[in-house]
């Protein structure tokens, strides 16, 4: 049901580096860490860029989207000294560029789908083909743990992924678990539920995990709630406090 690391680095960085970052990617390896969640939106002359606001003024200074500037000026702008002066100049990356990344120091990738408005289907086929292009050998091996698994809160953008390319797994997003939860996730091809942690009960998890779907949570930063809902068969979760909660954490 999950053949991938059971404890994610959040963004990259978590609270250490600026979130999105080939920074945060370098603090997550610093700590153990070699599986990383991450955000991927289009440009707007479609280009997969690592970022997860939509509009500018959190991690990117100034006016404007991410929908609505071309990647080459994404690619300039400045992503890191919102979160300190040390990073002053860390630049919003291209997907390409974390896929390299990634590949080079073997760290497993949980790539969100994070579609601006009205751009679902092209985001998630956009991702899946460039996906599926760089991991292309790996694929062939057929070790899923050696490819990345999509998730995305957005059904459109999952389901164009999976009509793009059906052999990448998917982990369907949700913030609550509805009713038809299994229905939905039938209907994507999805092998995975990744749903908040705070909104999950320990018989969510039971009836999500006796269906035959991994099961993982976002975002677990404190200890003792990461025990209790390993407790309850959660088969892994993405965290900020990479400073707590290390890669073999138990």
């Amino acid at each position: 049901m999950w053949p991938y690391p059971r404890i994610v680095a959040h963004r990259g960085g978590g609270t250490l580096a600026p979130e999105n970052t080939v920074a945060g990617l370098r603090a997550g390896l610093a700590r153990g860490f070699h599986a990383v969640e991450f955000d991927v939106m289009l440009s707007r002359d479609g280009i997969g860029m690592v970022v997860h606001d939509p509009e500018f003024g959190r991690t990117v200074a100034g006016q404007g989207s991410v929908a609505g500037t071309d990647a080459v000026d994404l690619a300039n702008m400045d992503a890191g000294s919102w979160f300190g002066a040390e990073f002053r100049g860390e630049r919003i990356p291209f997907y390409t560029q974390f896929i390299d990344f990634c590949k080079a120091q073997r760290i497993w990738m949980n790539v969100e789908i994070k579609p601006a408005d009205g751009f679902e289907a092209a985001t998630g086929a956009w991702v899946a083909k460039v996906t599926r292009d760089s991991y292309a050998a790996e694929l062939a091996a057929g070790d899923p743990a050696g490819y990345p698994l999509l998730s995305s809160f957005s059904y459109e953008a999952l389901a164009a992924a999976r009509d793009t390319a059906p052999e990448l797994p998917r982990g369907y997003l949700l913030d609550t678990i509805p009713a038809d939860w299994q229905q939905q996730a039938q209907a994507l091809g999805a092998i995975a539920i990744h749903t908040n942690h705070k909104h999950l009960t320990a018989g969510l998890a039971a009836q999500i995990k006796a269906a035959g779907y991994g099961l993982f949570c976002y975002t677990v930063n404190d200890p003792e709630r990461a025990r209790a809902i390993l407790g309850w068969g959660v088969d892994g979760f993405c965290t900020d406090r990479i400073d707590l909660i290390g890669p073999t954490f138990a």
